[in-house]
């Protein structure tokens, strides 16, 4: 079972609607406890090797803590990208992506409007398969990874508390067939209070405004503790104050070596913040520190290969 994203059913809205999911959850959590102590008991009775093969199969989202495997964030966390294409059907998002995402690099990706950005951080995340090409990384293929999408693909109307939400991201630690730690409510405790969000644990996702969502999702990832992670539009739709304390975030992941990817629009906030970028325009107009990347020659050869119709992707 691998560890979740935030994605969440469609569900309509209404108070009446919300108790009748609220009442079916719960029955649904009963239940998953019952059968978790069950399984809990059957794999401990096996023991040895055979409880090893059982327990991979039946939980594979557990992983370690951080600390139990790496001395430091940053160990495995670069992701190199050779050949990388990706296409929705038959229409090519992203073409022959070549490089690297040095350990512990802090990059924006930035580009016109279906440059393939969100194709691209959707691809590392392993959401999108490559339709030609590969990526390597040690930390996304051992799920010490944080993907944090658009907020539009987000439900809103998902019956959950911020405190459930954001305890999400210990699910590394526990995984559905084990109790979670003692110290995770801790844990979940200080990163609300981090991320501003300090007393809002009992309050539903719903009823928070799109800056206290995306605080909500950025204590999250503090919880997940991961080596990389990758945000799409993280300060779309939110207040001059929530970005500043979310960039705030975000270069404290960085002095901490881990590896950082955004999507980004704003290019003032790329020059101010990020030393790398990325400028794409479904192929790679450049590479590399963000002041050689970002000149008025490179984003206009972004925007005119836009302008140029593309041709139906090659790939098998």
């Amino acid at each position: 079972m691998s560890a979740p994203t935030v994605g969440m059913a469609n569900i309509s809205n209404g108070a009446p609607r919300r108790r009748s999911i609220e009442a079916i959850l719960r029955l649904a959590r009963a239940a998953m406890s019952f059968v978790r102590r069950k399984l809990a008991s059957f794999v401990r009775a096996l023991g040895g090797h055979a409880g090893s093969i059982v327990r991979m199969h039946l939980d594979g989202g557990y992983r370690p803590e951080p600390s139990q495997q790496d001395a430091a964030p940053r160990q495995g966390a670069a992701i190199e990208v050779k050949n990388l294409s990706v296409a929705y059907r038959d229409r090519p998002a992203l073409q022959d992506l070549t490089g690297q995402f040095a350990a512990g690099s802090l990059t924006a990706v930035v580009g016109p409007n279906g440059a393939g950005k969100s194709s691209l951080l959707k691809a590392l995340a392993g959401i999108l398969h490559a339709r030609a090409g590969e990526v390597r990384s040690a930390a996304v293929s051992g799920e010490r990874f944080a993907y944090l999408p658009q907020q539009s693909e987000l439900d809103r109307d998902f019956p959950v508390t911020v405190g459930d939400l954001v305890a999400l991201g210990g699910w590394r630690s526990f995984g559905g067939f084990r109790h979670p730690p003692d110290t995770l409510p801790a844990r979940v405790a200080d990163a609300m209070a981090t991320a501003g969000l300090e007393g809002f644990g009992a309050r539903q996702i719903a009823d928070l405004s799109a800056g206290e969502f995306q605080r909500a999702l950025f204590a999250r990832i503090l919880v997940q503790d991961a080596a990389v992670v990758l945000l799409d539009e993280p300060f779309t739709a939110v207040d001059e104050r929530t970005t500043d304390d979310l960039l705030r975030l975000v270069r404290r992941w960085h002095g901490e070596g881990r590896t950082v990817i955004a999507v980004l629009h704003d290019l003032d906030q790329v020059r101010d913040h990020f030393p790398n970028a990325l400028l794409l325009a479904r192929v790679c107009i450049d590479w590399g520190e963000t002041a050689v990347v970002l000149t008025k020659g490179n984003l206009a050869r972004a925007r005119h290969a836009l302008e140029t119709p593309s041709k139906p992707s090659a790939v098998a």
